[in-house]
């Protein structure tokens, strides 16, 4: 063989490996299945209030596979088809999680995001030290005792924890502990879209924002004239904006035609719904303008997870027998985002200068976003917007 020959046979063996890492399908099909929980869960969160939704569900999936790994018989099979995993190999799925955090949290740019997962085991539990290496070197988490007979000692445990995975400034994740607790979930993220280009602050301007036909809020509006990718669904009246960031992310924004409810475009999300989404995006000259707005949320998910059919892991026959048979009490989820410019672009003022304006696109009503790593399709963070003004 050539020099030249072996030098293109070498290429292309490392183009076929990468590939085969880009589009494995087992990993392909975790994502898949995350996406149908996570689009399924966030309808069950957001059909609860009228409020701004923020959820990670990136960093829910740790939690929730924690749990999955500390149970047995019945109550495994029923999280595994609450979880859309089932047919999968409960003994795989931390292996296979553990490749998906390295793709997510690894393979482009840093992401711009800190998070977090614990499990909150009463001092009386026994834990294996096994099950203690898997939550941390798998799901990138810990699993740390609290004396839940002391309450105060408990809550600061568990709120320090959050200070520690999110930094300082954030409200209490837990303001009350009933002593009888055994074991508690909790999960934190927080993540700060940086946008590729960025929105120039000196275009950012108070605008309206018209919540609903009675309310409306002044807010800062954020303007960029730039090439985007927009596409439009017939189908829900909704037209969706791709907003690419630094990092390797993207933030789709998905907002209704005047006059069609949020509500009705949230019930038809899905995880083909969602790819639908990005496959039809087409680039567009365009002029943006997006609403600053920090969401801050804590979501107690234990009612919720029992509306989908998650139910035998807060029971008192639950198996949950690699976790010293406790009885969880509780799963905690809490996030927070903040979106602004990040970056004064003064070098091109408000974007680039067009011959002729192009169209605007104004995000001046509720809207919904859902943030994605492009090269692996994992969802980071899904939520909406009804009310800028309010966290």
């Amino acid at each position: 063989m050539t020099p030249l020959n072996h030098l293109l046979l070498s290429l292309l063996l490392v183009l076929l490996l990468s590939l085969a890492e880009t589009t494995e399908p087992a990993m392909e099909d975790l994502i898949n299945r995350n996406m149908d929980f996570d689009a399924h869960l966030y309808r069950a969160v957001a059909s609860r209030s009228d409020d701004n939704v923020v959820l990670s569900p990136f960093c829910l999936s740790a939690g929730m596979l924690a749990l999955l790994s500390a149970a047995n018989g019945p109550t495994r099979d029923q999280l595994l088809q609450g979880l859309f995993l089932n047919g999968l190999n409960p003994q795989t799925l931390p292996d296979q999680f553990q490749t998906l955090r390295n793709l997510v949290l690894q393979r482009d740019a840093p992401l711009n995001l800190r998070h977090g997962m614990a499990v909150f085991p009463s001092q009386s539990v026994q834990v294996s030290d096994s099950y203690q290496t898997l939550v941390q070197t798998k799901l990138g988490g810990l699993v740390q005792s609290v004396s839940y007979t002391e309450p105060p000692e408990a809550l600061d445990a568990i709120n320090r924890w959050v200070q520690e995975q999110i930094g300082d400034g954030f409200q209490e994740l837990l303001s009350t502990m009933d002593f009888q607790t055994q074991l508690l979930v909790a999960t934190a993220t927080r993540y700060q879209p940086q946008f590729d280009p960025p929105f120039d602050s000196s275009s950012t301007q108070d605008e309206r924002f018209y919540v609903d036909r009675y309310h409306v809020v002044m807010v800062p509006m954020m303007f960029r004239a730039d090439k985007y990718f927009l596409a439009y669904d017939v189908l829900v009246k909704a037209g969706v904006l791709k907003l690419p960031m630094a990092d390797g992310a993207a933030m789709l924004v998905v907002l209704p035609d005047e006059g069609v409810d949020l509500t009705t475009v949230e019930e038809e999300i899905t995880s083909q719904k969602i790819k639908t989404w990005i496959l039809k995006l087409k680039k567009t000259k365009l002029e943006v303008q997006l609403p600053r707005f920090l969401l801050e949320h804590s979501y107690s998910l234990k009612d919720i997870l029992q509306t989908l059919d998650i139910t035998k892991v807060f029971q008192d026959d639950a198996d949950l027998s690699n976790l010293g048979g406790a009885k969880l009490t509780q799963i905690l989820h809490t996030s927070v985002m903040t979106v602004n410019e990040s970056v004064a672009d003064t070098s091109s003022p408000g974007g680039r200068p067009f011959s002729t304006p192009p169209p605007r696109l104004t995000l001046n009503r509720p809207f919904i976003f859902i943030i994605y790593q492009e090269s692996t399709s994992c969802l980071l963070f899904m939520g909406r917007v009804t009310d800028p003004t309010q966290k």
